[in-house]
């Protein structure tokens, strides 16, 4: 009898041809694969596995102890292993895994610890003793949101199910230009973002905001994200900076809660004027203070009605002044940059409730710093020009497309 192979007699009865009687067709053989669950680089199906957190009390010791290790092994990790994995330093809350042996002993061979969502550190007690420090993999996926503002920036994107990062990387975007406490109904917005996932299917959040377009009181504000010099910025559709030399805030989602006013009559002192030469920015208390520009600390103490307070000489012709602080950040000497955090809001000194009194001198002279010409901070090198224009083209154009 005569056999032919399967996909030939497959082949002939899709055309239409018959098989002779004597002809047998082979039986189509399929081997089974074994099922293979690969995490942190092992084969999970060769271990008992078993995950938990950090518990208040643990230790790595106690852990191991009770899992079958031995003393000598838990000692060794301990003391030659430091610089990979520091035992002493583990978290609580934070995620562990033991790979146990599938015998009677169900003794722990390896120990992997997750420092974050992406890095973890594993402690493989098999044979030769191996520490070391890996990371899962990361993949990157755009993604584009739109919508319009109808109480404020967050609950827009709350209701959207957009991650809360996707505030504050706005916010520190248009810093320079937009009040994220003062936006107005109406008021819209449209992102280009990437966002992270661990092992291709696990989000890790925001990653970063390639471009973005806001509309505040009519004003259309794009923000494109360019590198130069490995320098990361942003940057509008004319190619100048969105950063200013100074922030219009030394507080994130702060209010106005006194401004500079050199006729202020107060009914408590009688109506006698007494000039208020800051700007009240209130706030919880604890909420980071930021420097709004670059300088030097020239100022770090506690001092009568300023309480705690910092004052910053940004260059021979700004300074700025933050009071009233719960406590300070930064000391006499320090170089700090613009959005360093140098304090929290408080209510030492003189004051009625928590807040920061913001000052600002312009040569030697205390001014309103909302009616100041400040400068630009510099704009696109003329080399990038091209570049930047070629770059800048798909996105716009990805942007101007979302709808609200």
């Amino acid at each position: 009898m005569k056999r032919i192979p399967l996909a030939i007699a497959i082949l002939l009865l899709l055309i239409g041809c018959d098989t002779q009687k004597d002809d047998v067709v082979e039986e189509a053989t399929i081997e089974e694969v074994p099922e293979v669950i690969e995490e942190y680089g092992y084969n999970l199906k060769e271990f008992l596995v078993m995950r938990d957190t950090i518990r208040p009390g643990d230790t790595f010791g106690a852990i191991l102890d009770a899992n079958g290790v031995t003393q000598d092994k838990i000692f060794e990790v301990a003391n030659k292993f430091r610089d990979s994995f520091n035992v002493r330093k583990i978290v609580v809350g934070k995620p562990y895994v033991l790979l146990n042996a599938k015998d009677s002993t169900n003794h722990t061979q390896v120990f992997i610890y997750e420092t974050n969502k992406v890095d973890y550190a594993v402690v493989d007690l098999r044979n030769e003793m191996n520490v070391y420090n890996d990371r899962k993999p990361v993949s990157y996926v755009e993604r584009v949101a739109s919508g319009v503002i109808t109480s404020s920036l967050s609950e827009t994107m709350e209701a959207q199910n957009l991650s809360p990062n996707m505030t504050d990387k706005l916010a520190n975007i248009y810093a320079w230009t937009v009040n994220f406490f003062h936006l107005q109904k109406g008021d819209r917005f449209k992102v280009v973002y990437s966002e992270k996932f661990i092992n291709d299917t696990i989000s890790a959040g925001l990653q970063e905001i390639k471009a973005a377009y806001f509309e505040h009181r009519g004003k259309p504000l794009y923000a494109f994200n360019f590198e130069t010099d490995s320098i990361r910025d942003y940057y509008d559709q004319n190619a100048d900076n969105l950063r200013r030399a100074f922030l219009k805030a030394p507080v994130k989602f702060s209010r106005i809660s006194s401004r500079y006013n050199l006729t202020r009559r107060i009914k408590y002192y009688g109506y006698k004027l007494r000039p208020h030469k800051g700007t009240d920015f209130a706030a919880p208390l604890g909420t980071p203070i930021l420097a709004t520009a670059d300088g030097t600390v020239s100022k770090s103490e506690y001092r009568g009605g300023n309480g705690n307070y910092v004052k910053i000489r940004h260059n021979g012709t700004y300074e700025t002044q933050y009071l009233h602080m719960k406590k300070r950040n930064v000391r006499v000497g320090e170089f700090v940059r613009q959005g360093d955090v140098i304090g929290w809001i408080g209510m030492t000194g003189n004051s009625g409730g928590p807040h920061v009194c913001y000052r600002f001198w312009k040569n030697g002279k205390q001014v309103d710093p909302f009616q100041q010409d400040l400068p630009l901070s510099k704009p696109l090198p003329k080399e990038y020009r091209t570049e930047f224009d070629t770059f800048v083209l798909p996105l716009k154009e990805q942007l101007d497309c979302l709808t609200y």
